[in-house]
């Protein structure tokens, strides 16, 4: 790992101002992307070695110590659920507000780009790489396991195994993986995308809070924010692209073709960044787009599969019954609290545990997000991303859950007692043709394990090149390489639960940095509108 990684950084030269050796994107240019003044490539010093450094050392510290540092790290993570697990309840639905307040404001009409830019990707390859980069694996490991959890260890006050505990397992799967993710990397998305394409800033996150900040986002402010969204990026993706793999490890040891074992995780982490660097070298507007249009086609191929073979009518009326409750619930459920039990544990695993996770994930996805989102109205924007994701998750989640649940209320049973990687195995063993359906299930794994891959690299690049929105492919596959090498140290020495574990902890001062960008895009939309009213149009 050393040696590559000191192969790759011996070819480029570090900056020290983010902004000496950039030209700032000129916004009316179709296309705009940041360009070097003269020179080679350089890199952004000041935050790609503290990152490059601090990662290679707590790899090595979780390979040493992975029991220990689990430890330390669930044990803070505890506690911030236990003291502020009111406040991400309270703050997620604030952005979810937020962002439909925004959608169906005068704001907009404003566009993220000058106001006759036009969209560089076609509305489904837009919701396709979106989807795909936000949600991805997840959607796989948790769409069968996560109803049938909470279906026989209900919360609250309900009772397991019952109609009404099943109601709220599926209300619940859709309330912790439907807006509020999507709302977080809106409200990152939209400050960086208006910062970048409308203002001409470099695609870093301190520029989203440059409104507010002013030229302090060049100094040690601005980097420290760069620092700790390059930090969370790599290890949520480290960690989640460690779940994918021991997905595909299962899933492959389900069908007979290969024993589940650790040189198989290994070879296949190796195998998948392979692929994801062929995906590097073919651009954003090919690999990553292609890619997530070919994880829906599978995703949509094996919903009609399970859809057609298993419990159709059901699945329709459980569905049908579901959109009735979860409408009836949402705002309850939304604030809901442990607030009169004797233990949050339960909504620390669960739901306040999947806020601190979208949060952790929201630089990943919300830088990602602003750079295919140019020339998007803010209308099209909020409210886009906001209902078209999250009716793809119903329809998922809905489908998957209430057909493994038909299973678990009604047949043979026995969902419940297996690992979460190994639900939609056994699933999809119970219907005809179940080898296939379970191959189209690992390959859906893989592309989506791809596609992560390569649009967190992409992402990784962008901000350690000090914003550059068409990074270079070189820095792009080092990222590639610095992941399978992280992802494969872990599984040689373990560590991924420590990891994860540091990821989330990381949300807790990343939700104060998004509550200023909603300030600061507040700032510069009301700036611009004037502008526009004044028939001035604003420059920096």
């Amino acid at each position: 790992m050393l040696i590559a990684c000191r192969s790759f950084i011996s070819r480029l030269r570090p900056v020290h101002c983010l902004t000496d050796n950039l030209d700032l994107i000129d916004p009316s240019s179709d296309g705009a992307e940041l360009v070097h003044r003269h020179g080679p490539l350089k890199l952004a010093g000041r935050v790609f070695y503290p990152v490059v450094i601090f990662i290679l050392a707590l790899v090595a510290a979780t390979m040493l110590y992975p029991e220990r540092l689990s430890t330390l790290f669930d044990d803070v993570l505890a506690a911030i659920v236990h003291y502020f697990g009111w406040y991400y309840v309270f703050v997620c639905a604030a952005f979810i507000g937020f962002c439909i307040w925004v959608g169906c404001s005068r704001f907009g009409q404003l566009r993220l780009g000058p106001d006759d830019s036009r969209p560089e990707f076609s509305r489904l390859s837009w919701y396709t790489m979106l989807f795909s980069a936000g949600i991805g694996i997840g959607v796989i490991f948790y769409g069968t396991a996560e109803p049938v959890a909470h279906f026989h260890n209900a919360p609250r006050e309900l009772t397991s195994n019952t109609v009404e505990a099943a109601r709220y397992a599926v209300h619940l799967t859709w309330m912790e993986w439907g807006g509020c993710p999507f709302a977080i990397y809106i409200v990152v998305g939209l400050a960086l995308g208006f910062a970048t394409h409308r203002r001409g800033r470099p695609l870093t996150i301190r520029w989203g809070l440059e409104p507010l900040f002013g030229r302090w986002v060049h100094g040690w402010v601005g980097d420290l924010i760069d620092i700790v969204a390059m930090i969370g990026t790599v290890f949520g993706l480290a960690t989640s692209l460690g779940l994918g793999v021991m997905q595909i490890n299962t899933g492959l040891d389900t069908l007979g073709i290969f024993d589940a074992s650790l040189d198989l995780r290994i070879t296949l982490i190796a195998l998948i960044s392979l692929a994801a660097g062929v995906s590097v070298l073919t651009g954003l507007s090919r690999g990553i787009k292609w890619l997530s249009n070919l994880n829906i086609l599978l995703a949509v191929f094996l919903l009609v599969w399970v859809l057609t073979l298993g419990p159709t009518l059901f699945i329709l009326k459980s569905v049908t019954a579901s959109i009735g409750y979860y409408f009836t619930h949402i705002l309850q459920s939304s604030f809901e609290t442990d607030f009169a039990q004797k233990s949050d544990q339960w909504q620390s695993y669960w739901t306040v545990f999947f806020w601190a996770w979208w949060i952790a994930w929201g630089p990943f996805v919300g830088t990602f997000l602003a750079r295919i989102s140019r020339g998007r109205t803010v209308r099209e924007f909020t409210l886009g991303v906001l209902s078209v994701p999250t009716l793809g998750i119903f329809i998922w989640f809905g489908t998957m859950g209430w057909a493994a649940l038909e299973r678990e209320m009604f047949g043979v049973g026995g969902l419940g007692d297996i690992a979460a990687q190994q639900v939609i195995f056994d699933y999809l063993g119970g219907l005809p043709l179940s080898f296939y359906s379970s191959l189209l299930a690992i390959m859906l794994i893989v592309t989506f394990f791809v596609t992560s891959a390569d649009s967190g690299a992409f992402v990784l690049a962008v901000l350690s090149t000090g914003g550059l929105t068409r990074p270079p492919t070189t820095t792009r596959a080092f990222w590639v390489l610095l992941q399978g090498l992280v992802s494969i140290a872990l599984a040689l020495a373990g560590g991924l639960a420590a990891l994860q574990a540091a990821s989330l902890v990381g949300g807790l001062p990343f939700s104060v940095v998004m509550i200023l960008m909603c300030v600061a895009v507040v700032k510069s939309m009301q700036r611009d509108l004037a502008a526009q009213s004044g028939g001035a149009t604003v420059k920096e």
